[in-house]
């Protein structure tokens, strides 16, 4: 059964440990507390239980600004996390061992430079941020069960680690495990559903009267109709992150808005949220 833990950086006993906390009251529980988890057969169940199982064995929760760390609270942000994975390896997920949870959000500090060449620094607040070869850091109001929302902060932030395992930030995960899935595809593809996204946010924001402000609720009803978070559009990075988040939490306006990229996503994760939610709804 855990074969596949071999070299993972876990021990096999830890993790049979955190199996053994999580029973199947607890794990009911757990799930039914993500709306986007259900229509789960029973081998998808049993492999998110064991990645959720390694992630709680083999990365280190801590909380900051008197957040009391629960074992829910792990389970829960391990199973957001452990979904992208359920059908990839672990090793993913390696090169860094730190989880950090504020109670909500927090300051980073952040540095642009305008088009004079002034570089100007400010505090930015953020529910979540992955660090390159460090820790991930989230908050636990935007992360925890019960709401209904097409964002996810930990299924964003962890598709960033994909992003950046053995490589830079740039909307390409590793794909050594997938010989159907060619870099020339992949890049063909992102740049393709990228292009297609920033042209209708345009389009879209153009149509925003002009007493609306772009960035309130009231432009919500502009905006609504897009597959994914504008946010989507800063970089090919955001682009991914986004869009795994829209893939696993809100897949069919993804599957309808940009069917060839939801596509390539489906055959990367090895998953279809968007077929697996339509069965369970009827």
């Amino acid at each position: 059964m855990f074969r596949w833990l071999s070299g993972l950086g876990a021990p096999q006993r830890k993790v049979e440990q955190e199996l053994a906390l999580i029973t199947d009251e607890v794990w009911h529980r757990a799930i039914m507390g993500h709306f986007f988890l259900v229509g789960l057969n029973p081998d998808e169940d049993l492999a998110l239980k064991q990645r959720t199982a390694w992630l709680l064995a083999s990365k280190q929760f801590s909380s900051v600004q008197g957040l009391e760390l629960t074992h829910d609270i792990m389970l829960s942000v391990a199973i957001q996390a452990a979904l992208p994975i359920m059908q990839l390896s672990p090793r993913l997920y390696e090169g860094w061992t730190e989880i950090i949870l504020y109670p909500s959000g927090f300051l980073i500090p952040r540095a642009e430079v305008d088009e004079s060449g002034v570089v100007h620094e400010y505090m930015m607040e953020a529910s979540g941020e992955a660090w390159d070869g460090g820790p991930l850091i989230l908050s636990w109001e935007d992360a925890e069960p019960g709401v209904v929302s097409r964002a996810n902060v930990v299924i964003h932030e962890f598709a960033h680690k994909l992003d950046l395992y053995g490589s830079d930030a740039d909307g390409m995960p590793s794909l050594g495990a997938h010989p159907d899935i060619s870099v020339r595809e992949w890049q063909h593809v992102l740049q393709a559903s990228f292009d297609e996204f920033s042209a209708s946010l345009v389009a879209a924001e153009d149509a925003i009267p002009s007493y609306v402000d772009p960035e309130s609720a009231e432009a919500e009803p502009w905006l609504a109709s897009l597959p994914l978070d504008p946010y989507a559009a800063t970089d090919h990075a955001e682009f991914f992150a986004v869009s795994t988040e829209a893939f696993f939490v809100d897949p069919a306006r993804l599957a309808q808005g940009l069917p060839q990229w939801y596509a390539l996503l489906a055959r990367y994760y090895r998953q279809d949220p968007y077929r697996r939610m339509t069965v369970s709804s009827v």
